[in-house]
């Protein structure tokens, strides 16, 4: 990677790269060879400061321009990050330990569509005309929020600073994004080449930090609305605290989702959509079917082909691109991973292929498979998010539903057979937010994406995400002599 192609300082604030090396430092570590490879600093209150005030101002001036002028801007920033793929695929490698093999083609190329489909909208957000009886008239204006804070996972950084800036932007909005402290380099890069594009500055800014940098964006009356992607825990907090504020929120948190295979299932499809589902950017998915439940008659024919798809896994370093599967993201969250995987052989789940830490450098773990996995045990019920799948045995579709739907979570769930009835029949049953019949794990930005029950609220992508990035006032328009009682 070329010098250029780094950031070069910690935040970015009004336009420009900012550093403050007063901040608590934050190691950058590349998961496959547990090396620092780059130190940033945590925002103090200054820059935090300087990046709420920034953001207030610049959106002043962005809401002002047009939508068909915003759009403008969104779209010139899109079609840099598909001139730069490469290099920012390399950095989101090296900021995740995720193969190159799926970097460049999944994470940039996300955020791209995400800044090209809302610059297309950006233009087009109109309100209406409402007609009312003797003359008199409503209309609408979808008006923009003001300064919105953007809370990132460490799963996917580029993808994530795109998918909450550009309805953002779309809108009118400002933005103060903070990364993950586990992922703290692409986003920059997202900032950087927005205001290349033309952007205000001031418009979308990006500080560093933990837990208590994220409280304060949160709970400053500055800010109007907060969407977060994290974990459930993380998530009951910021919108708790948020709520106090009476902020606008959107929760893209975790899950335990649920797939279900069929006996009359293709089978080389079931085990396709089990591997998107479980072992693609190592398991570090929120929305992994992690809960395979597999119709008996099948369940051997399916963890055979499992077992022979598994044989071409290539570890290695995630730069090269024959590469297909890649360490933890740091060895925190590698451990975690370790520790659900012994609660599973503890518990009695069959270990039916991987189960430890792989003989190499960096925070790499075998693809693991249990197989004759409860509903009661601990690996069916938590949020692992590592290479570990569950496979459950069902032999109704009365029991799979009841089973399928019993959890807290609700953020994603697929079917896999070719009954077509059956299809939307259990997809219409599944208390889950995104669904997928006979393929598993696809966002594209065209389609809403977000959760029920305890995996969120709100919707990303798609035009749903205009109504959470603003706001409609009405506008009674009265055409006749005004009466009162007196």
């Amino acid at each position: 990677m070329t010098q250029d192609a780094q950031p070069t300082a910690s935040h970015f604030i009004g336009g420009a790269y900012v550093e403050d090396t007063a901040g608590a430092p934050i190691e950058c570590i590349y998961p496959a060879t547990g090396k620092v490879i780059a130190t940033l600093y945590e925002a103090t209150p200054d820059i935090i400061e300087r990046a709420l005030n920034s953001a207030r101002e610049g959106q002043k001036i962005w809401a002002a321009m047009t939508g068909t002028e915003r759009g403008r801007v969104l779209r010139r920033a899109a079609l840099i990050i598909e001139d730069r793929n490469r290099e920012l695929s390399e950095l989101e490698t090296l900021d995740t330990g995720k193969p190159m093999s799926e970097t460049l083609y999944v994470d940039a190329t996300s955020g791209r569509e995400a800044l090209e489909y809302f610059g297309g909208l950006a233009g087009a957000l109109t309100g209406e005309h409402i007609q009312l009886g003797g003359g008199d008239f409503v209309y609408t204006v979808r008006e923009p929020l003001g300064v919105c804070v953007g809370i990132g996972a460490w799963n996917y950084p580029t993808q994530i600073a795109c998918w909450k800036g550009a309805p953002a932007l779309a809108c009118g909005n400002s933005m103060i994004f903070k990364p993950s402290e586990t992922t703290p380099l692409c986003a920059l890069k997202v900032a950087e080449i927005l205001h290349e594009a033309g952007l205000p500055a001031g418009v979308y800014n990006v500080i560093q930090g933990r837990g208590a940098v994220g409280a304060a964006l949160v709970t400053d009356p500055r800010v109007a609305k907060v969407s977060l992607t994290g974990s459930v825990p993380t998530g009951r907090k910021v919108y708790a605290a948020a709520a106090e504020g009476m902020k606008h929120v959107t929760m893209e948190l975790g899950g335990k989702s649920p797939m279900i295979v069929f006996d009359d299932a293709d089978v080389e499809d079931a085990v396709s959509g089990a591997i998107l589902g479980n072992f693609y950017s190592s398991g570090q998915v929120c929305s992994n079917g992690t809960r395979v439940f597999v119709q008996k008659g099948i369940k051997e024919a399916f963890l055979k082909r499992l077992a022979e798809r598994l044989k071409d896994v290539v570890m290695g370093d995630p730069l090269d691109e024959a590469v297909n599967f890649g360490p933890m993201v740091s060895s925190n969250q590698m451990n975690i991973v370790l520790g659900y995987i012994n609660k599973g052989v503890d518990e009695g789940a069959r270990l039916v292929a991987g189960g430890k830490m792989a003989q190499r450098d960096g925070y790499f773990i075998e693809p693991t498979v249990f197989a004759d996995v409860t509903d009661d045990m601990t690996i069916a019920r938590e949020e692992i998010f590592g290479p570990v799948m569950s496979v459950l045995d069902f032999e109704t579709e009365d029991e799979v539903m009841a089973r399928a739907n019993a959890t807290e979570f609700g953020l994603a769930a697929g079917v896999f057979t070719r009954d077509l009835t059956r299809a939307h029949r259990v997809v219409a049953g599944f208390e889950a937010g995104t669904c997928y019949i006979n393929t598993y794990n696809l966002a594209p930005v065209e389609a809403p994406f977000g959760g029920s029950k305890a995996s969120g609220v709100g919707r990303e992508n798609s035009k749903e995400a205009i109504n959470h990035y603003s706001e409609v006032k009405s506008v009674y328009v009265g055409m006749g002599p005004v009466e009162a009682p007196f």
